[in-house]
């Protein structure tokens, strides 16, 4: 990446700051020069067996269990068309540009290594594309994740044949106007390339992608605002001494406890209460951050391994291999390991607003808190968070069942041709909507816990968490009296969503990344 966001593609080298930044914005590919030999080495592969007449799955026979059936070659270009036609099935939702981005991305760089016998015509339409923001539009449901993402892939390759539909400049339009407008001329696929472009697990992967990312902004966001809530309940920082984690020895436990211990360094109002204070341990809530947020560090790291790995393969089927001139089966688009790596996220996600949510019970808590109950002056004309805090734990018990391992599910598909599929695509897709619940927990802790900090006055926090105080009564003033209190948390939602509270301790949080 330079500066401009200006990408220049190596095939198999994406690296996940190179993948944040697309997610993030949109900005000129490029595709190495070098690239080119691979792809055009394969496209004459293929092109050889066609010319030779030999039967090759996908390229001159049906395909899943039609695979039997041998293709005339004159009717070659009529079966990657009907292919693309025929599987063009999705519906719900369109899946937004940033997702999009990535999928057109991936399949980008995954053809581009040279082992799909694709034409570079392909490759660059499908740059072209990205250049113009032609968004393909792609519904987001109808995917197994197996046999690749076969339907929303069989959308996006609509739009470079200027069938259906794009996104252009965030408003729907025709694709084959899009094109025109563009100056690309619609494909007519040749052999294989049907097969190439919808099998793949890119989909699937782009959505996991899209929830890592938002995983990431949701750890570091609850580390602030839960340093923030140990302070606002004067809690301990004795258990993150790094003694106590180093004698357990997991990595992100003790990445986690050093967050902390930096982000409460300095604090008056702990310093206030170190002597005469007769707690002798605070709830697990508090005192076993540490454990439980380092814990969901290594998971969202693990994760990120096995999508940069995913992002960066070649999952299409077959394989051309043109060192020996073979085409192979195999199973690549098999996108078990997105799934595995989509459920981990999950759990990550949902214990981020699950440890959250349990904060603010306390908070709200005079008994545990010795704050005002419910975090206001005049309790009783005024409900202050009481119900702010139902909203949390809503949310909270919706993404326990929305946690639920996806990738143990399989509904055999194509006269059980297909008789294992992975699930990975909802794994994935669900991923959104639990990182907007778990978004609005933190978003209502950040309130609560700022809310206790002023009870406390003129006692400050630490540097860091002031910064972030201020910066969130620059959206949201204090909460005096009971008010319209929506506006408020969706303002809170989207400084966690957003990155702002990471950004404002940005120091803190640069080993994550």
């Amino acid at each position: 990446m330079t500066q401009d966001h200006h990408l220049i593609l190596q095939p198999g080298a994406l690296s996940l700051n190179d993948l944040r930044a697309v997610w993030g914005a949109h900005g000129p590919l490029t595709l190495a020069p070098a690239a080119y030999a691979a792809i055009e080495t394969s496209a004459a592969t293929v092109q050889a067996i066609v010319a030779k007449g030999d039967p090759a799955y996908g390229i001159n026979t049906g395909f899943g269990i039609l695979a039997k059936r041998h293709i005339p070659q004159a009717q070659l270009e009529q079966l990657q068309q009907n292919l693309i036609l025929s599987h063009a099935v999705g519906t719900g939702e369109l899946l937004p540009d940033h997702v999009v981005r990535l999928i057109l991305l991936t399949k980008i760089g995954s053809l581009a290594r040279g082992y799909s016998g694709v034409r570079p015509l392909i490759v660059d339409t499908l740059i072209a594309l990205y250049n113009a923001g032609i968004m393909p539009a792609i519904p987001c449901q109808g995917s197994v994740g197996a046999s690749g993402d076969l339907a929303p892939l069989a959308h996006m390759t609509l739009a470079m044949l200027g069938v259906g539909q794009v996104r252009m400049r965030c408003e729907l339009m025709d694709a084959r106007a899009a094109l025109a407008a563009a100056g690309i001329e619609p494909v007519v696929l040749a052999a294989k390339e049907g097969l190439a472009l919808i099998n793949g697990t890119q989909v699937s992967t782009a959505l996991a992608l899209n929830g890592l990312f938002l995983a990431e902004r949701l750890l570091e966001a609850a580390m602030v605002s839960g340093a923030l809530s140990l302070d606002a309940a004067r809690g301990s920082d004795a258990p993150f001494d790094p003694r106590v984690h180093e004698v357990r020895g997991q990595p992100g436990q003790i990445a986690a406890a050093k967050i902390y211990r930096q982000l409460v360094a300095g604090s008056a109002i702990r310093a206030s209460h170190l002597v005469g204070d007769e707690r002798v341990q605070d709830p697990y809530s508090l005192r076993c951050q540490p454990q439980v947020m380092g814990a969901v560090m290594d998971l969202i790291a693990q994760a990120g391994r096995t999508l940069l790995i995913e992002s960066n393969a070649v999952t299409d089927n077959p394989l051309v291999f043109p060192d020996s001139g073979e085409v192979i089966s195999g199973g690549n688009f098999h996108a078990e390991p997105v799934a595995f790596a989509a459920d981990i996220l999950a759990l990550a996600i949902a214990e981020i607003g699950a440890l959250a949510e349990r904060r603010i019970a306390l908070l709200i808590d005079s008994t545990l808190s010795g704050l005002p109950p419910f975090l206001v002056r005049e309790p009783g004309v005024n409900s202050g968070f009481m119900i702010a805090h139902v909203t949390a734990a809503a949310l909270a018990s919706e993404n326990k069942s929305l946690a639920h391992p996806a990738s143990v599910d399989s509904l055999p598909t194509s006269a059980n041709q297909e008789d294992h599929v992975s699930m990975a695509t909802f794994a994935a897709r669900r991923l959104g909507q639990m990182a907007h619940n778990t978004g609005v927990i933190v978003g209502i802790e950040l309130l609560a816990a700022a809310q206790g900090i002023e009870f406390h006055r003129p006692l400050t926090s630490s540097s860091h968490l002031e910064h972030v105080h201020a910066k969130l009564r620059e959206h949201v003033p204090a909460f005096d009296e009971d008010r319209f209190f929506a506006p408020d948390i969706e303002a809170a939602r989207r400084m966690v969503m957003e990155g702002e509270l990471s950004a404002a301790c940005k120091d803190l949080f640069a080993s994550l990344h």
